[in-house]
């Protein structure tokens, strides 16, 4: 791929990152193009507008997911 070809991808996946940062789809994608690109989904990041300009995009960390139950072994001791 030549220089101007990179440019032009890299320029493409900032521009939907960018349209994801905000919490839509981009128009003309799914959910599954989005993963096979190995892109994030909506909600997934946090734009933040910074007091100078600048603005910062960020990924969510995954929600743990809670057990209802803790495991407990109920094997008797070896003791």
């Amino acid at each position: 791929m030549c220089w101007a070809c990179q440019e032009a991808e890299r320029e493409r996946i900032w521009q939907l990152v960018d349209i994801i940062s905000t919490g839509e789809m981009p128009a003309g994608y799914t959910a599954q193009d989005l993963r096979d690109m190995g892109l994030p989904q909506p909600g997934e990041l946090v734009r933040e507008e910074q007091p100078d300009g600048t603005v910062l995009i960020r990924q969510v960390a995954p929600k743990k997911i809670e057990s209802k139950s803790a495991f407990v072994c109920d094997s008797p001791d070896s003791e």
